[in-house]
């Protein structure tokens, strides 16, 4: 329980399905300021839900983990040249991990979050399957990809049946609990001001040197402020006298150069993703046809998978904008999520 609307409406609807229930708060990081993951405010707010559901309330110290697995994959990601997803990595490592093994310890049969997601049986795939919300607005399932076969087994995800983010406003009001009114937790909740760049020269005391702005054909256009600062498909912000709009191509990090061009130039079709996870399918032993996304908010699109050493090779049907490494790919069966990877290459 993060102490937000989405997670106390599902605190309401498993208790009125008739589960014996435990709240548990992730504490994660709180950056200088007050603001962060889960604030001592968000930790009193799921408190004060609990103690009107009547269920207890415990609090989990996830920092060390937090800070290991999640910041430090965000830092290490852009420093390699990579635009990371920290919001995959936490679920990955830490709700379905070791919040999963914190409630093992307690006697719990299942954890519920409030992810916009479902958890059914398949007939086709003759097993529980992650699917999409109802609510595709709110369809969280992109992040949820890394979710194990095993674990979805003892996942509840109540909010992907809603049918609007209202509903569960209205299911926190009529429970008498008082946030329903709550605002949103933003994407990068350690990273307040979205400054993600400050963030990382102050985390980690660094400073990463300037280059140059160079064209495809490499004609220098200008001076960069650092490379961790650009990410692929990038317009705004280079700092760039330029007669037309320009974007952020390539990252080289050999000779710390960003290269700008012109839209025709982050087209690309094929990738390679590392880190594979399957979970509605054992396997992949001949080209599959699938619907594939490769940001959080993007519509998929018709691509041929294959499995090759390990890594998970995807061809679009079009071509597509701006794939970054550290992103991930999901592939989809209808509504039904067979698994993913982390981009690793992307191929011109």
């Amino acid at each position: 329980m993060s102490g937000g609307v989405d997670s106390c409406a599902t605190a309401v609807i498993v208790k009125n399905m008739g589960y014996d229930c435990l709240g548990a708060t992730m504490k994660l990081h709180t950056p200088s300021g007050g603001q962060g993951c889960v604030t001592d405010k968000d930790i009193d707010d799921a408190r004060l839900a609990c103690d009107i559901l009547k269920i207890p309330h415990h609090v989990v110290d996830f920092s060390q983990d937090f800070d290991k697995f999640v910041i430090g994959d965000f830092i290490s990601s852009y420093e390699n040249g990579a635009t990371p997803n920290p919001c995959i990595e936490c679920n990955f490592k830490l709700k379905f991990d070791k919040l999963f093994d914190y409630a093992k310890s307690q006697g719990c049969d299942f954890v519920a979050t409030g992810h916009y997601a479902r958890v059914e049986y398949s007939d086709k795939y003759q097993r529980k399957v992650l699917k999409k919300a109802l609510d595709l607005s709110k369809d969280q399932s992109y992040v949820l990809y890394r979710i194990s076969g095993e674990n979805l087994n003892s996942l509840i995800f109540p909010l992907g049946n809603v049918l609007s983010k209202s509903e569960s406003r209205d299911l926190v009001d009529k429970a008498g609990i008082p946030l329903g009114a709550k605002k949103d937790s933003q994407d990068i909740c350690f990273v307040p001001d979205g400054d993600y760049a400050k963030f990382i020269e102050e985390y980690t005391g660094k400073s990463y040197p300037v280059g140059d702005f160079v064209t495809t054909d490499g004609r220098f256009l200008g001076k960069h402020k650092g490379i961790i600062r650009y990410t692929i498909g990038q317009r705004k912000g280079l700092g760039l006298a330029l007669d037309h709009s320009m974007y952020v191509v390539e990252k080289d990090l050999d000779t710390n150069k960003v290269v700008i061009g012109d839209t025709p130039d982050l087209m690309s079709r094929e990738l390679y993703a590392n880190e594979v996870n399957l979970s509605a399918i054992d396997k992949i032993d001949t080209p599959l046809r699938v619907f594939a996304k490769i940001r959080y908010k993007q519509q998929e699109s018709p691509a041929t998978v294959t499995l090759e050493n390990g890594l998970l090779h995807v061809v679009f049907d079009e071509p597509q904008r701006a794939i970054c490494k550290g992103q991930s790919v999901v592939i989809y069966d209808g509504d039904i999520v067979l698994g993913g990877g982390k981009i690793s290459q992307v191929i011109k």
